[in-house]
């Protein structure tokens, strides 16, 4: 794929573009898109605006990151060299209260930081989360999504994305609406609701609530961006099956080894020819109750697109994460490929198994903030 030329102009390029093995080269351009994303991650989102920048012909500048995960940290800083990434949590430098004047730091913070086009942010989710049944939409991380209220008042953005799960809106707290009033009341035309990513031709399954706003004029429905975006669904095969041998001598491309137990767990399936593992071969605490994760302990197919990535995709026992042909569970690389990270992105500074598992599993698919800022920032 040639530098400069837009992923999703040309026929088959997701497909090419998650195989590139070479950075893009950013385009030279009189604009420069000014980004600041909070909660960074990886860099999962960046990368997703960096490309949208390049398709626009324009340059981008991450011109303030923070992210307080070490390991998330040191990827972060070897995919972005450039950016102005600070390893450290949020509260160290915004205001708790969303109403209160601008504090000394955060007055700092802003004339450091200077004009901003873009502000981003995926705050903790695991409150919020469908997934998690023990403190599900009562959670004290759920308050960080009120940063993202804060940090438009403090750098007053043009344009804002925030990504967060699909329970969100039922938050006993009410940080979604507590926010979107704060934006408004700020000046911000807002858009917000559900996008299921597969639509969007990232081959997992994954719903995903996003709030757009901007000071620069109205912005269009979600649901109609979304809809020019769309693409047909990919599935498995179509992110993965080049892998499905791949040694590399790294950690990303190194599977699990599996307990005695799963392992014979996987030699059923396969000698079964089954993707559902049976009750009887279920661990003793999973028998002879109602399944409500019926995925768990599960085979992948080829021609349907993945369940959830998260951090589990290591070990049977948290989904369907066996390969879909060979013993074993997917690898880091096939997991970031599936969360549609390019071959390009670097992940071995994270270390760890551990490491790697957690990073993927929480990145967002750039191909979510692609559409997104595309959409934003584009001139009408």
């Amino acid at each position: 794929m040639p530098d400069g030329q837009a992923f999703t102009e040309v026929r088959g390029a997701d497909h090419s573009y998650l195989r590139m093995t070479h950075r893009p080269k950013q385009v030279a351009s009189r604009r420069t898109i000014r980004t600041v994303d909070l909660f960074a991650g990886c860099g999962g989102t960046a990368l997703g605006i960096e490309e949208a920048c390049r398709s626009l012909g324009y340059r981008s500048h991450i011109a303030w990151a923070i992210e307080v995960e070490a390991a998330a940290c040191r990827v972060f800083r070897d995919n972005f060299a450039e950016a102005n990434l600070v390893e450290d949590d949020i509260r160290s430098f915004l205001a708790s209260d969303v109403g209160a004047s601008l504090t000394q730091v955060e007055e700092c913070l802003r004339d450091e930081v200077g004009p901003v086009d873009l502000l981003v942010g995926g705050p903790p989710c695991q409150g919020h989360s469908d997934l998690n049944n023990f403190s599900r939409r009562n959670d004290a991380k759920n308050g960080l999504y009120l940063y993202m209220a804060r940090a438009a008042k403090v750098f007053r953005p043009s344009n804002i994305i925030i990504e967060n799960v699909q329970g969100l809106p039922h938050d006993r707290s009410g940080v979604l609406k507590r926010t979107l009033d704060v934006l408004s009341d700020e000046g911000y035309h807002l858009s917000h609701g559900l996008v299921d990513i597969a639509r969007l031709g990232v081959p997992q399954r994954r719903r995903r609530h996003i709030v757009l706003a901007s000071r620069v004029g109205p912005v269009r429905d979600l649901d109609d961006i979304v809809r020019d975006a769309e693409c047909e669904e990919r599935d498995v095969a179509w992110a993965i099956k080049d892998l499905s041998d791949r040694t590399s001598g790294s950690i990303v491309d190194t599977p699990s080894r599996p307990s005695k137990d799963n392992h014979a767990r996987m030699d059923y399936l396969f000698d079964n020819g089954l993707f559902e593992l049976p009750n009887e071969q279920r661990p003793p605490c999973h028998r002879d109750k109602k399944q409500t994760y019926t995925s768990v302990y599960g085979r992948m197919r080829w021609d349907r697109p993945s369940q959830t990535i998260t951090s589990g995709f290591y070990s049977m026992c948290m989904g369907r994460y066996v390969h879909p042909e060979r013993r074993r569970t997917i690898t880091a690389h096939e997991a970031a490929r599936l969360q549609f990270f390019p071959d390009y992105f670097k992940f071995e500074s994270a270390k760890s198994r551990t490491a790697l598992a957690r990073i993927i599993g929480n990145a967002v698919p750039m191909k979510l903030s692609y559409v997104l800022a595309r959409d934003l920032l584009v001139e009408r």
